[in-house]
């Protein structure tokens, strides 16, 4: 069976059949239309016609978003402007690109092509920020942006944002991205201390999400659960938890605005001990494959 195999792909060995360097470029191109971009990448070492395929503009155009011209617009334009074939631009947006002055990255799903969004905490309004009584910002390894908000006590907690962009047409997910407990290393160990976690089991947090064409979503959730702590484990604590806010739809023709915030603003009690690191939008299918409350 080896041998067979082999004469299909290189050509050697007499009496066979047609082998798969017989198979035209253009027909091997029509078939990855419906395959993913491994898929085709992996199917592209068989011979000197899958490589033609998989290189071709149609095959890739097909695979990016309909609007990415539009999506390469929000992105510096020395980034990508050596780039003249789809495949190279699909590779170039399948790795987060920065933009904003490095306060937002987009990236496309290497699977489905999907948008994906993250927006940093540096991007956001947060209530006292400018105060370091109240908040500091913490550098990290364990944010994309590689820095991180750490509340260490207020009365008044409140943290909005909001971003103008071309989703292509589908079901999006919004998640703040979120960690109980103030993290740190030592001796080369991840280690947190939860000294200043304190009130996000008494009143849950609001979390609001509308757009531009009228969609609202609300959900009110609590950050900790110390009562679950003999029992079940806190795992909200010394974890970063990605907290669903709702979905929204785009229909994929017109720039689309969003507005989004998280909010405790019970001035009865004190709470304190939280980072926010950023909010992430992804497309509702991917959600499910991530760890989200």
């Amino acid at each position: 069976m080896g041998q067979t195999l082999s004469n299909l792909t290189d050509g050697s060995g007499e009496g066979v059949g047609p082998r798969l360097g017989d198979i035209p470029e253009s027909c091997v191109a029509c078939v990855f239309m419906y395959l993913t971009p491994p898929e085709i990448c992996n199917l592209a070492r068989l011979n000197r016609a899958f490589r033609g395929a998989a290189s071709s503009d149609s095959v890739w155009e097909f695979k990016l978003p309909p609007n990415y011209h539009d999506i390469l617009a929000l992105l510096p334009r020395e980034s990508y402007r050596h780039l003249a074939k789809k495949k190279d631009i699909f590779a170039f947006l399948s790795r987060p690109v920065h933009f904003d002055d490095g306060t937002k990255a987009v990236w496309l799903n290497r699977v489905t092509g999907r948008v994906c969004i993250s927006i940093s905490a540096k991007a956001m309004s947060i209530t006292g920020i400018e105060d370091r009584r109240y908040w500091t910002w913490i550098p990290t390894e364990e944010s994309r942006f590689h820095i991180v908000a750490f509340l260490q006590q207020i009365w008044w907690f409140e943290v909005d944002g909001m971003v103008k962009f071309p989703f292509p047409a589908g079901v999006y997910s919004l998640l703040f991205r979120l960690h109980l407990g103030k993290f740190f290393k030592r001796l080369g160990r991840r280690l947190c201390s939860y000294e200043n976690t304190h009130g996000w089991d008494l009143k849950p947090v609001r979390f609001e999400l509308s757009t531009s064409d009228g969609q609202q979503v609300t959900r009110e959730c609590c950050l900790d659960e110390p009562e679950k702590d003999d029992l079940y484990g806190n795992n909200k604590r010394g974890n970063w938890i990605e907290y669903h806010v709702g979905d929204f739809v785009a229909n994929g023709t017109e720039m689309l605005v969003l507005r989004y915030s998280m909010k405790q603003i019970d001035c009865t009690h004190s709470k304190g001990g939280l980072c926010v690191d950023s909010v992430s939008i992804i497309p509702s299918e991917l959600r499910e494959r991530r760890k989200s409350i």
